[in-house]
């Protein structure tokens, strides 16, 4: 029975679990999603919404109390300018977890924490990403190309 024992051990001792959550909420704060297991995802959660009221609060004394917990600067001042801000008029539920179903190495259940109100930044992020990869793709046909002079190739087989 596990009567009065809160909290997510993790399978880890307690510095660890706390370097892993601290890296993982600072991850979430950096990047607004981040694919892990649905236990840690829980038991994230908490410290990602913490976080977040501290940003809310913005004086300095929450500044500093952010940045005793998160691992980056740059993470303390995407919180406050970019990440709180956000949620201004909200009161708490900051994130959501969405299952993505069992990996495939070991078969743990896997989960998205993501923050909300971040999808139109995780669009913009894939559709550049997409770019990228096309206008790589061009390059490489061209170079292809310019080796094989000769030689006709088919736009629609990839290299």
């Amino acid at each position: 029975m596990r009567h009065r024992n809160a909290g997510f051990k993790l399978g880890r001792n307690p510095s660890h679990r706390r370097a892993m959550l601290r890296n993982l909420v600072t991850s979430i704060v950096l990047n607004d999603r981040v694919e892990t297991t649905i236990t840690k995802c829980k038991a994230s959660k908490p410290l990602v919404e913490k976080m977040i009221t501290l940003g809310k609060r913005g004086d300095v004394h929450a500044r500093r109390q952010a940045a005793a917990y998160l691992m980056t600067a740059e993470a303390v001042d995407r919180l406050f300018g970019t990440v709180a801000p956000r949620y201004g008029s909200r009161n708490g539920g900051y994130s959501r977890v969405i299952r993505t179903g069992p990996r495939k190495g070991d078969a743990s259940e896997m989960a998205f924490i993501e923050l909300l109100g971040a999808e139109q930044e995780l669009n913009e992020k894939a559709q550049k990403r997409a770019e990228a990869r096309s206008k790589r793709r061009e390059e490489l046909q061209k170079q292809l190309e310019e080796q094989n002079p000769g030689e006709q190739s088919d736009p629609n087989v990839e290299p």
